[in-house]
């Protein structure tokens, strides 16, 4: 065995002489009589939180808020604080005292997120003399040897001076060192060098930004057998991959776009006045705030780390809602001559809409996700009818959702006619076929994405203009019937 690879033997067989730091008991604050870190007078960990809060973004962000009670010597003196995200942004962490703001000030402040594992062991000890651990064969027995080295380098592999001898290649079982270096941490850690000018026990907050944590919404949407009404159920799927856990935190949810040209810690919110609204989860509490939207939990959560968390959000039944079908013509289409003879098959659409209004049963501030679509088969329960993806969805706007492709509605539409009027317009026709093969009548809406300047010169059917650019036709079509849409449009270009 190399002896670098020997370094990555497991942990447990690093042997130290010096105790790992531990923090305070529970209910204790921590003090500086409690085991520290060489290089920190006072060493506080998760088991002195008082309080823990989370604003979680939907843009991999969150907001911390971590609220412990400690118990500070008199004057200069070092903090370490432990059982914080590896993902910490340190330019955004602040830290006062809440029982006597004024009196606790921050000199300097460090992130160490060099953590404890063999590599970084071997490094810190770089001019340092460790115990090399070897196994020896010696007249059919097994003998472990102890060798005194001094590490003189370690990149690829250690490099070694034993006695006058400089030494590369030698096979070890195990390491032993004499005391952990006071720089190296085994969790991520914030280390302080503050001035207390006030009592010894106070309650202190830090709060920071952190990546690796993110939400996304996630409904059900539930069509009843007439299509005409919907329930809809919204879940809120939660993810920690920040390198810390959070227990019994207050959990709030923040909805919108967040500007990061610098970074935002201070602007993120405190609690303010709530407004319930009647479809949301028992529990949960909307409001708006600095034009985004919040979702705030009632009750307190743990999100360990590595952990994905799904929460009830909201549920409204009786939604009325609109199934309708589509077609949609390419911009390309009125380009050039098009066709080879044969007629250019073209999807008709499947969607959902409703109102996202009070009177339709919800009427609060849909969070962008995903969408699944459900409907009663003939037998059996709900069946899977396809999913789209919203984007944040204000109350009083429309919800529109695409399910999938129809399978018993056919379109197909030629090119019967293209003539060149003068140097750039042109004139067009066009024949849109329509078959339906299901037992019930249906309309479909059918687009056509003219461009240019345009005017329609002739169509069978009542036609709206859109937009600037689109020509829209609403065509019925019998049950197990046909119906063709024929139109001439002139455009210039």
């Amino acid at each position: 065995m190399k002896s670098r690879n020997a370094a990555a033997v497991v942990l447990a067989m690093i042997f130290l002489t010096a105790p790992l730091p531990s923090g305070g008991q529970e209910g204790k604050p921590a003090s500086s009589s409690d085991n520290h870190p060489a290089n920190a007078d006072v060493l506080t960990t998760q088991k002195d939180r008082a309080e823990i809060s989370l604003a979680v973004y939907d843009t991999n962000l969150a907001f911390v808020r971590d609220v412990r009670q400690l118990r500070l010597p008199a004057g200069a003196f070092s903090l370490a604080f432990e059982d914080v995200p590896a993902s910490v942004n340190p330019v955004t962490v602040e830290i006062r005292s809440l029982s006597d703001p004024g009196k606790l000030l921050a000199l300097e402040q460090n992130y160490d997120f060099d953590q404890l594992d063999p590599q970084t062991l071997l490094r810190k000890y770089i001019g340092r003399e460790v115990v090399l651990v070897r196994r020896e064969r010696e007249a059919g027995s097994t003998k472990w040897v102890e060798t005194k080295a001094l590490l003189l380098s370690y990149n690829h592999e250690p490099v070694w001076k034993i006695g006058d001898e400089i030494v590369t290649g030698m096979a070890a079982e195990s390491y032993r060192f004499p005391a952990l270096p006071p720089d190296l941490h085994p969790h991520p850690t914030l280390v302080w060098r503050l001035e207390n000018r006030g009592p010894s026990a106070q309650r202190v907050e830090t709060s920071y930004l952190t990546g690796n944590m993110n939400w996304s919404a996630n409904y059900v949407l539930t069509v009843a057998s007439d299509a005409k009404t919907a329930d809809l159920e919204g879940w809120v799927t939660l993810m920690n991959n920040s390198g810390a856990s959070f227990n019994n935190a207050s959990v709030q949810l923040v909805a919108g776009e967040v500007h990061r040209a610098t970074p935002p810690a201070g602007i993120l919110p405190r609690p303010m006045a709530m407004s319930a609204a009647a479809p949301l989860a028992p529990g949960i509490q909307q409001e708006a705030f600095a034009g985004y939207h919040l979702y705030t939990l009632g009750r307190r959560t743990s999100i360990q780390d590595k952990e994905t968390k799904q929460i009830r959000l909201l549920s409204g039944t009786g939604i009325p809602i609109e199934r309708y079908l589509s077609t949609e013509g390419q911009p390309y289409y009125y380009r050039s001559a098009q066709g080879t003879g044969n007629a250019m098959k073209q999807p008709v659409r499947i969607y959902y809409r409703f109102q996202n209004s009070a009177q339709s049963g919800l009427g609060i501030p849909l969070p962008a996700g995903v969408v699944r679509l459900y409907a009663p088969a003939s037998r059996g329960g709900p069946q899977f009818i396809g999913e789209d993806s919203i984007s944040h969805t204000p109350r009083g706007e429309a919800v529109r959702l695409y399910a999938g492709d129809a399978f018993d509605i056919e379109c197909e539409r030629r090119q019967i006619a293209w003539q060149k009027i003068s140097g750039n317009t042109y004139e067009m026709e066009y024949q849109i076929a329509l078959r339906n093969h299901q037992d019930v009548p249906v309309t479909v809406e059918v687009r056509e994405p003219v461009g240019g300047d345009w005017t329609l010169e002739n169509a069978n059917f009542k036609w709206t203009k859109l937009d600037s650019s689109t020509l829209g036709f609403d065509v019925p079509v019998d049950k197990n019937g046909a119906a063709m849409l024929d139109y001439r449009v002139r455009v210039k270009w």
